[in-house]
């Protein structure tokens, strides 16, 4: 690409011919010329999200909603809780795809884009039929990064018993196809199935799983699939985590220590139900988190990838007040740094820590975006904690600063008797009464610099139009909620 952008480079001097090759490898400041992308809202409902104060040059601009009609496809409707997301070119070169899981509607979309970034085109790739349990994160994974796919695989979580899919983004539509689960990576209430990037352990394909667990013998679990033939999924081995000191209570483990900690075999775990083998857990003495709900690793290449993220979103008692006692109530991020030439060692440690500020830093955090120098934790308070004194927000973690900041929080527009009769019919008043979905990073995929969505799960917003959107015959719930994604500019890599 550098080469046709600067053909007449070695007609220039030296020091030039350097500063132009330099400016080219500068992914933050420079967007690609050649890029038909014109980011601008497309969808008719507004951004249900807004900048917070030191952020205010974002630029916030919805993509797609549950009211908008595509050209295409005008039958489609984009449906409830769009989760775990991830974003390829079209491989015709027409532009691009997006996956989106619809949690609550055990769903997966698929919503072509044109070469501008506009929606044109929806459809469900998997239905509540063939879901067969609530879809939460996911993570796509591609040849360029992980070494093997592309392949979008999305975790279920479903009474403890849940399985991953591995999904073709590019497949034709069955949408009540089953036979994509894959056993080989456990049961249990998987939150995501996140493969570490090829040149995190070459030869190996590795995928961290969180286990959003904590009301059960067996709590939440960082689970790790380990097979030595890349792209393998179905013959690899099955570990947990746990600290070498076999200690298994979360709690006491405490912010600004270091601690050992390996991942240790859950035997057959191919054969296993899920509480088989989360009573494993218990017996190997592995670590019980409050609901590991994501796992994100650093950006960056070289290596960085085994520096992981994941977060432990919390529980309390049913007073909303009182911690239980063993586990983060109002929850944690954990960074984990993973040895070089053992994939099942590491040192464990507190990133963020929500009781150093109770209900003014991170509640209840979820999902997760991890870039080359910043952690984005996305907020899941719908525990509804007492306590709790803000709306649900995204805030940036600084690497190497420490530094934590709320950058993005959800846009109630209480006050606006018009917007709240749409949004908001119940008239729910609770803080934090909509969640976030998946934040990715898309800007080398569209070649503009700090480009990211961010899905978002407006639980207020209900009509019965968005009934049944993926046609399914599926019975278990009657969610009509609405969705939104946005595409949020300027954010810091």
């Amino acid at each position: 690409m550098y080469l046709n952008r600067y053909a007449f480079v070695p007609k220039l001097p030296a020091l030039l011919l350097l500063v132009l090759l330099g400016a080219c490898n500068d992914s933050e400041n420079e967007s690609d010329p050649t890029s038909e992308v014109e980011l601008k809202a497309h969808s008719v409902n507004p951004a249900l999200v807004k900048a917070l104060p030191g952020f205010e040059s974002l630029e916030i601009l919805p993509l797609i909603s549950s009211d908008d009609v595509l050209p295409e496809s005008p039958n489609f409707i984009f449906g409830a809780q769009p989760d775990g997301s991830g974003l390829l070119k079209n491989p015709n070169g027409e532009g691009y795809i997006l996956i989106n899981n619809h949690e609550i509607m055990f769903s997966v979309s698929r919503v072509y884009l044109d070469k501008t970034f506009k929606p044109t085109k929806g459809e469900y790739i998997l239905d509540g039929d063939g879901g067969n349990f609530r879809l939460c994160s996911a993570t796509l994974a591609t040849p360029e990064e992980h070494g093997f796919g592309p392949m979008f695989l999305t975790a279920g979580e479903t009474d403890g018993e849940s399985m991953v899919h591995a999904l073709d983004p590019l497949g034709a539509v069955n949408k009540k196809d089953r036979t994509r689960m894959k056993p080989a990576l456990g049961k249990g209430s998987m939150e995501n199935a996140v493969p570490l990037p090829k040149d995190a352990f070459p030869g190996k394909t590795v995928i961290l799983i969180g286990e959003d667990e904590s009301s059960r013998v067996g709590a939440g679990q960082l689970i790790a699939y380990v097979s030595n033939t890349v792209g393998d999924l179905d013959n690899g081995k099955l570990y947990v985590l746990k600290r070498t000191s076999a200690d298994p209570i979360e709690t006491s483990m405490v912010a600004g220590q270091q601690y050992d900690v390996e991942f240790v075999e859950i035997e057959n775990a191919k054969t296993l139900t899920g509480a088989q083998i989360a009573a494993q857990t218990v017996a190997k003495s592995a670590i019980q988190f409050a609901r590991v709900e994501d796992v994100d690793y650093r950006k960056g290449g070289n290596g960085a990838g085994r520096e992981v993220y994941f977060t432990a979103t919390g529980v309390s008692q049913s007073d909303k007040v009182t911690p239980v006692t063993g586990f983060t109530m109002w929850g944690r991020v954990y960074k984990l740094t993973m040895q070089a030439d053992n994939v099942l060692k590491g040192k464990l440690e507190i990133a963020v820590d929500g009781a150093a500020d109770p209900g003014n830093s991170i509640v209840n955090p979820d999902n997760l975006c991890v870039t080359q120098d910043f952690v984005y934790v996305q907020e899941d308070g719908d525990s509804y904690y007492t306590n709790n004194k803000h709306d649900g927000r995204v805030w940036q973690y600084g690497m190497s600063s420490k530094q934590l900041k709320p950058m993005l929080e959800m846009n109630h527009r209480r006050t606006d008797a018009t917007f709240n009769a749409k949004y908001n019919k119940s008239n729910d008043q609770r803080l934090s009464s909509w969640e976030y979905g998946a934040m990715q990073d898309i800007s080398d995929l569209v070649g503009v610099p700090n480009t990211f969505l961010l899905n978002l799960h407006p639980h207020t917003w209900q009509d019965d139009k968005y009934l049944n959107a993926d046609g399914s015959a599926e019975t278990r719930n009657k969610n009509k909620e609405g969705g939104q994604v946005v595409i949020v500019r300027g954010v810091q890599r």
